[in-house]
């Protein structure tokens, strides 16, 4: 059976390109950019919460990374370095492999450096801690949103929540769109480039990991604002063509999550910019509605241009 380094050594260990040490001592040295801001964020995933434990390895190893790359594209941050501190029922090296090739891919296509970590026996857990950099005073918070800024959303959030109701059962996706769900729920695609364009753009902005409703609710409470989302400009049509059921697509598009895609605000008179930058990504970007005052709360304007107030809850880990 493998020793712990031996498995470090063999899976986890690759060349560095901007670290000055990496993997292989009692901590490894970075050197942030003249000017930058480190911006560093951790998510933990655990087996029975956050994925089933059958999940193929490879894809989870993607994911485990990807939804930390995603929070600081949800900073305008630009992703340099993680480490991984990881809790394995057995030391099964060919479930191991996989993990890692997934989880180096992710590094690869976004040019992170592993430079570190940790591993023990125990219930299958996996926490990364990712570090970034952002120039001195360009990092996107959820507080900058004011009265009369655009908001928007990148992408179709509701993709994974409409993968997972057709892995627990509760949906029968169309042929030509259950691929794109369960490859939105099992390879998120962090919004990066999106993330790094709305720099100087985007007056607040947060991915969308816990549903819609509930994590536009951390953006009103942090700007001390209110919004009103527009039924009718949600990207709902490609969700309710996947599980022909109305009801369903809307509760994916605003309360599932887990999809990663960036909800930001704008200034109303900086449409062409966000509409320029989506040609040049090739991504669409939806405006979805407005913000208000604080004392408006969180409102849906239905197809029959009625408001009606919204809530906005999304997934709590300690919910009931």
């Amino acid at each position: 059976m493998p020793s712990e380094f031996a498995l470090i050594r063999k899976h986890f260990t690759r060349p560095a390109r901007h670290t000055d040490l990496a993997v292989g001592d009692d901590a490894a040295l970075i050197r942030p950019s003249a000017g930058m801001q480190l911006a560093i964020s951790t998510d933990m995933l655990v087996a029975g919460t956050h994925f089933f434990a059958d999940t193929d390895p490879e894809d989870l190893g993607w994911k485990t990374l990807a939804v930390n790359v995603s929070d600081l594209a949800a900073m305008g941050a630009a992703p340099r370095w993680v480490v991984l501190a990881a809790s394995l029922p057995a030391p099964d090296e060919a479930w191991i492999a996989a993990f890692a090739r997934g989880f180096f891919a992710c590094s690869e296509a976004f040019g992170i450096d592993v430079i570190g970590g940790d591993t023990t026996r125990g219930p299958l857990n996996l926490c990364p801690t990712i570090f970034g950099e952002v120039p001195v005073g360009s990092a996107i918070t959820r507080a900058g949103a004011r009265p009369g800024d655009d908001l928007w959303v990148s992408g179709t959030p509701g993709r994974a929540a409409l993968g997972l109701a057709q892995l627990r059962g509760e949906a029968e996706l169309a042929d030509g769109y259950r691929a794109d769900c369960l490859a939105a729920l099992d390879r998120p695609q962090p919004r990066v480039a999106l993330g790094l364009g709305l720099r100087g753009l985007a007056s607040s902005m947060l991915d969308v990991s816990d549903g819609l409703l509930g994590d536009l609710g951390h953006i009103l409470e942090q700007s001390t604002v209110g919004a009103v989302i527009s039924e009718s400009a949600l990207p709902l049509a490609a969700l309710q063509a996947a599980c022909g059921d109305a009801a369903l697509a809307f509760r994916a598009c605003t309360a599932g999550g887990d999809d990663y895609e960036l909800l930001f605000t704008a200034q109303a008179g900086r449409r062409a910019e966000v509409d320029a930058l989506a040609r040049q990504l090739g991504l669409p970007l939806h405006r979805i509605g407005e913000i208000t005052p604080a004392a408006d709360g969180l409102r849906l304007l239905g197809h029959d241009q009625q408001l009606r107030p919204l809530a906005a809850r999304g997934y709590d880990h300690f919910g009931r």
